[in-house]
């Protein structure tokens, strides 16, 4: 066993990014061009940078011609390159490179990011019409839905802004984009972008308003007039 275990330590191991295990398919690359490429990276890892396709082969328990295929098929599809490179010893040798494969992966992570906001955007676009319609109690006109549209694309208005001015609009009874717009536009006037901002608006003018509210008016007192003449 500790004999084992001395050699298991001895074979080292190799690096291989759970995201190409994630998306080796989508970028492309066959399950048997990954077990390629894994032997490749397993001697790459080791300084050697042109492995043989034969002892490669034979690892995989395949013809040596299949590997061949495999790694035409893989430079056909730009997943990787044969370059020069000098080594230590200043020598020019040929290594494989599989820094198209990075940027495949890459390009393909940025697309995903892309549809996750596209995404997540037509999903608030969705809440917010169907939030005006539910407390409207009524379908939302085209017009309307062009207004709510022009508030978030044109305006920039985030969902959440818009949602709160909903709420502002309910509590005052006005069902209506008309006075949800004036909310909005009075927002903006004040450089308020977000709920939060708008939230400590409101905790700042609160004081005045009570202030306002409590404060007692003067009051005239009545001022009996008196007849100082007679008729």
């Amino acid at each position: 066993m500790t004999e084992f275990i001395q050699h298991y330590v001895q074979a080292g191991q190799t690096s291989l990014a759970n995201y190409l295990l994630d998306h080796f398919r989508e970028v492309g690359m066959t399950t048997d061009q990954l077990l390629v490429y894994l032997q490749l990276r397993r001697y790459m890892d080791r300084g050697e940078p042109l492995p043989d396709a034969t002892v490669i082969a034979s690892h995989l328990g395949w013809d040596k011609q299949r590997v061949y295929q495999l790694l035409h098929e893989m430079i056909t599809q730009k997943l990787m390159v044969i370059t020069t490179v000098t080594d230590s010893q200043g020598q020019k040798q040929d290594a494989y490179d599989f820094r198209l494969l990075t940027e495949k992966l890459s390009q393909l992570a940025v697309k995903t990011t892309q549809q996750v906001v596209k995404q997540t955007a037509s999903n608030d676009r969705s809440a917010i019409f169907n939030q005006i319609e539910t407390e409207f109690g009524r379908p939302l006109s085209p017009l309307e839905m062009e207004s709510i549209t022009q508030w978030l694309d044109e305006d920039h208005y985030r969902p959440e802004l818009i949602q709160l001015a909903l709420k502002e609009a309910v509590l005052s009874q006005a069902y209506s984009l008309k006075y949800m717009d004036r909310i909005l536009l009075s927002w903006e006037r004040k450089n308020l972008k977000t709920a939060a901002q708008v939230q400590r608006e409101k905790e700042r003018q609160a004081p005045r308003r009570t202030q306002s509210a409590t404060t007692p008016t003067t009051a005239i007192p009545d001022v009996p007039i008196f007849k100082l003449t007679d008729d």
